[in-house]
């Protein structure tokens, strides 16, 4: 193969896999020149190189929504970089996931089992994607509500395109009529940026609120305060965790005056408005 043919194919080659020179050059001098041989070779080739990626820490990334007759599915999905979150083949990718874990109502499994428009899983995608992109890539976690038990509503922070963003919440109400529909997206928002445990202080996990009140006694020993005093201060201390924690008790981010109990039973109409659930997606929380 003259110099310029090799040229030719490794340029055709990278056109159709998306790898770089080098690799490309490796793949055609061990198929001779076989353009489908070497898209083989280096898929192959990709796959071990995705592998050692998977050990890697992935906190970046997107958090998607999508919304469709009243049901929505969230869906996040990481790399390592926010460079990577931002290019176009990982956005593209993460958009047709999104839609297929809409369809999948947000079970992981199937969807990872599902094929793509290209012909080929989900699964399988991936980690081309990964061997092209050169950062560990994952499908972290997703949602799904449907119908039943309330209408649901979401909101995106800071969105990057529609229903795209660093930071998406979804919440289900009970008791919504048209009178009352606007303060869905609110409460949406107001999870989006106050980050509730639970819906009220019972739903908050007693592992979490018994490691609290641990560390709020040992503070309140170290400050000097008086044996007999740590278990007064402590109780004042945990219970404002809770209410701060707690969606129900916290205070509404439209109005410090209020509770967001309060702007439920402000918006009440045939029957009360409740909260049945939520989810909250930040990027790359808890890695």
């Amino acid at each position: 193969m003259s110099k310029k043919d090799l040229l030719d194919s490794i340029k055709k080659l990278r056109e159709m896999t998306g790898v770089g020179f080098k690799d490309c050059k490796v793949a055609l001098d061990e198929t001779q020149g076989d353009i489908e041989k070497s898209i083989e070779f280096l898929r192959k080739k990709g796959i071990a190189k995705a592998s050692k990626k998977m050990s890697r820490t992935a906190s970046e990334g997107l958090a998607l929504v999508k919304e469709e007759k009243g049901e929505i599915s969230i869906i996040e999905i990481n790399s390592e970089t926010d460079f990577v979150a931002k290019n176009q083949d990982f956005i593209d990718f993460c958009k047709e996931i999104s839609e297929i874990n809409f369809k999948s109502k947000g079970d992981l499994r199937k969807l990872n089992d599902t094929k793509m428009l290209n012909g080929k899983l989900v699964k399988d995608n991936l980690v081309n994607l990964i061997a092209k992109i050169g950062e560990k890539i994952t499908i972290r976690r997703v949602k799904f509500f449907d119908k039943s038990k309330g209408a649901n509503f979401s909101y995106v922070h800071s969105a990057v395109e529609k229903g795209i963003g660093k930071i998406i919440s979804v919440v289900k109400l009970d008791g919504v009529s048209k009178n009352n529909e606007q303060v869905g997206n609110k409460i949406a928002m107001h999870i989006a940026a106050s980050n509730p445990l639970a819906i009220d202080k019972e739903g908050i996990n007693k592992t979490l609120v018994d490691k609290e009140l641990e560390i709020i006694k040992e503070e309140i020993k170290n400050s000097g305060k008086p044996a007999e005093m740590v278990d007064k201060i402590s109780k004042g201390k945990i219970s404002k965790f809770l209410n701060d924690n707690s969606l129900l008790n916290q205070i509404w981010i439209m109005d410090p005056k209020k509770k967001v109990l309060d702007i439920l039973k402000e918006n009440s109409s045939e029957k009360p408005l409740t909260i049945v659930d939520f989810i909250r997606y930040k990027v790359g929380e808890g890695i």
